[in-house]
């Protein structure tokens, strides 16, 4: 049966239908069993599974990653989380020199089956230390799958596919997408590690997306289509593996690339894809690839700078008039309306996608 339910919803329906038929799956992290429950996504589970497989945690991160990669290579298949990939950091040498590599430096014979959750996004004054997209910082490393979903239905399927995976996989969350609807089946599924969706289809031009972007992709679209171009949204699910098969499709019959991208500009996942497409299809495209980023410097605090410093629908419909050689409008002109300050989500974008 097929309902409407949260992103966050969906997290925590996945972790309880996963630890409900797998006795070895536990969760471990900061918060995990506070009234709270990481924006939704851990509330009850304590009360269901106990406090042997539903733990807090001490604020060490380094020591208790390892302790999950430990019980990991035991038999266990944990799931950690973390309320901010910031807090994440403390462990890299945890994951990067062990959990990335061990299935690798010893031939196979063992794996690493670790899940950690990780929450990006910007608002309500987080500012540099706590809103920052690192991604492609973990998609750069061999041996670590790095999952973005963006509905609520890819972000129950995409789970119980990383917890079910032999491999440790860094699974991003971004904290505006909890309260997204969507349609999602009550039973447990599995949605395939590194397969992208076409979120709309298009011939015009197309943009590739993920985590919250691929939503201020759909809305430019909508935007786009008043002014008669139609963007295909290619939303990534993954950025490791990437489905470089169906980016390549899409441009092929476009011709026209804009990579939006929730990160930095330097180093980019953007840059990743764009390089692709210019190594494998040039012939095809009509115009220079472009991509939207964030600007290459701290994520800010105040209102002010926020305002600036992130992607927002408007950018992406102006770049692809760009790219068309359109001229470009300002949000009155196409009615684009935000309701609300631009450091809280859009209260007016719910779904669902």
């Amino acid at each position: 049966m097929t309902r409407k339910i949260t992103y966050g919803e969906a997290i925590r329906e996945s972790t309880d239908q996963c630890m409900a038929n797998d006795p070895s799956i536990y969760i471990m992290g900061l918060g995990v069993p506070d009234p709270k429950g990481i924006f939704g996504t851990t509330v009850g589970l304590r009360d269901k599974y106990g406090e042997k497989r539903v733990l807090d945690m001490p604020v060490s991160e380094n020591g208790m990653t390892g302790i999950a990669i430990g019980s990991a290579l035991m038999g266990m298949r944990p799931i950690m989380t973390h309320q901010r990939i910031d807090f994440m950091l403390l462990a890299l040498d945890q994951i990067i020199n062990n959990a990335a590599k061990w299935h690798y430096m010893f031939g196979g014979q063992k794996s690493v089956p670790l899940v950690i959750r990780l929450l990006i996004g910007q608002g309500w004054g987080q500012g540099p230390q706590h809103s920052q997209s690192l991604q492609s910082i973990f998609a750069h490393i061999p041996g670590l799958r790095v999952i973005m979903p963006f509905t609520p239905y890819d972000a129950k399927g995409l789970l119980v596919s990383s917890i079910e995976d032999d491999n440790p996989v860094i699974f991003i969350e971004h904290r505006w997408l909890h309260n997204i609807y969507g349609e999602v089946p009550e039973e447990s599924y599995a949605v395939p590690i590194g397969q992208a969706r076409v979120a709309r289809e298009g011939k015009d031009i197309t943009i590739v997306s993920s985590s919250y972007m691929t939503l201020e992709s759909l809305k430019a679209a909508d935007y786009l289509e008043k002014e008669n171009i139609d963007a295909e949204i290619i939303d990534l699910r993954s950025v490791r593996p990437l489905d470089e098969k169906t980016i390549i499709d899409s441009v092929k019959k476009t011709g026209r690339l804009l990579v939006v991208d929730g990160a930095w500009r330097f180093l980019s996942i953007s840059s990743e894809i764009i390089s692709i497409v210019v190594e494998k299809v040039f012939s095809y495209l009509k115009a220079p690839p472009v991509k939207i980023t964030f600007p290459d410097s701290p994520t800010p605090t105040s209102w002010a700078l926020t305002n600036n410093y992130y992607p927002r629908a408007i950018n992406i419909v102006n770049q692809a008039q760009k790219i068309l050689g359109l001229q470009q409008k300002n949000e009155e002109a196409l009615g684009i309306i935000h309701t609300g300050p631009l450091d809280v989500p859009d209260k007016s974008f719910t779904g669902p996608f």
